[in-house]
């Protein structure tokens, strides 16, 4: 999901970073490491701390004890959504800090893979085989999602499978311990230049444990239990709290939105999600591929908000492969394809996955995923 804006999680009126002991306390270790990711899918929302200091409201940099900054956040929690200090600081109390975790966010980033790299982490015959199967299992309430919403049941079901390999590994860390771990103990590299992204992304994480313990009011669970990704990401399409609360839907009718075990409501939030979120456009093109006439200049736009006409992509040397329909607007893509490089223009239903996550490469193969589950040849990465 997203880079997101920070008024959000700024609202909670919280003193920005606490004060990091020497050593968190200690607690049992997760069952093994948090696995590093090397495409991140977590899921809506997680990237929000990306925000430019242009665009994003200032934080206090000044380190608190941990003790302040958690009683702080225990009343500005309760008074936010009207629960029992006592309730909060009890289930704070159940929180356990995981080691792995502070260890998995403070790996160096590796090294940004070039497409054909990248493809086959996600698009293997496995994947597609098991997309298919998911798609033909599901195909009903598929229908019924893409009927409501306009949004392919190929493109719920990729989702799906580059998230979670359609719902067999949602992730095994308690979400209260992942949240309560980044919101209190998120590392710090000791680099000044790196401080306020830290404080920043400490932040956003507390914001969506407050936000967790909202949901557990409004969907009546139990936070204790509920498992996910070691950033705090849950269900079969990887929602963060945040996320839950504003755009998950009930899909079936039963009174509750259930993203672990309903695949009615999994397949409509996500929908609802590409719709509300993305702006996702009812029989829309995602991307088609593009030439870049000879001696011309690469154009690589930094968001991906299609917004130049054909026309003026044309000035510039872009000229579509494939028939695009009337009026469409695009931004151009650039790929490091095995053979060289390669050249797509991504419509509003390209740009609506990249809101899902903030990656052109993670939205083209989300794309090309559904295109091979749906029976369609894919071109070499």
């Amino acid at each position: 999901m997203i880079r997101r804006t920070l008024a959000c999680m700024l609202t909670l009126g919280l003193v920005a970073c606490a004060t990091q002991p020497k050593s968190p306390p200690s607690s049992p270790q997760a069952s093994s490491t948090p696995r590093q990711p090397a495409a991140k899918a977590h899921g809506p929302a997680e990237a929000a701390p990306e925000a430019t200091a242009a665009t994003a409201p200032p934080v206090d940099l000044t380190p608190v004890p941990f003790e302040v900054a958690r009683a702080r956040f225990i009343a500005d929690t309760a008074k936010r959504y009207g629960l029992k200090p006592e309730q909060i600081s009890s289930v704070l109390d159940q929180a356990q800090v995981r080691q792995p975790i502070i260890a998995a966010m403070s790996r160096p980033a590796e090294r940004v893979k070039p497409w054909n790299e990248y493809r086959p982490m996600f698009i293997s015959k496995a994947r597609i085989d098991g997309g298919r199967a998911f798609l033909a299992q599901h195909r009903a309430e598929l229908d019924r999602v893409q009927q409501r919403t306009g949004v392919p049941a190929e493109v719920i079901v990729a989702i799906i499978g580059v998230e979670t390999s359609y719902g067999k590994n949602a992730g095994s860390h308690r979400v209260l311990d992942a949240l309560y771990t980044l919101a209190f103990y998120y590392p710090r590299s000791g680099d000044p230049a790196k401080l306020e992204r830290e404080v920043r992304r400490e932040l956003f994480f507390r914001d969506e444990l407050a936000k967790l313990f909202e949901l557990g009011r409004e969907e009546n669970l139990d936070i204790t239990t509920l498992k996910g990704s070691y950033a705090g990401a849950m269900g079969m399409g990887q929602f963060m709290p945040s996320s839950y609360l504003d755009y998950a839907v009930d899909g079936n009718g039963d009174g509750r939105r259930d993203l672990f075990t309903s695949y009615d409501d999994v397949f409509s939030s996500i929908a609802n999600y590409f719709v509300k979120k993305g702006g996702w456009v009812r029989g829309g093109q995602v991307a088609v591929p593009a030439t870049l006439a000879p001696g011309r200049e690469e154009f690589n736009p930094t968001e991906w908000m299609p917004t130049w006409s054909l026309a003026d992509l044309a000035q510039r040397g872009y000229q579509p492969s494939a028939a695009v329909q009337p009026g469409a607007t695009a931004t151009p893509i650039t790929l490091e394809g095995s053979a060289g490089k390669q050249y797509w223009l991504g419509f509003q239903n390209y740009y609506a996955i990249t809101r899902y996550n903030l990656s052109k490469m993670y939205a083209m193969a989300v794309f090309q995923l559904s295109q091979a589950i749906a029976g369609q040849e894919l071109p070499p990465a």
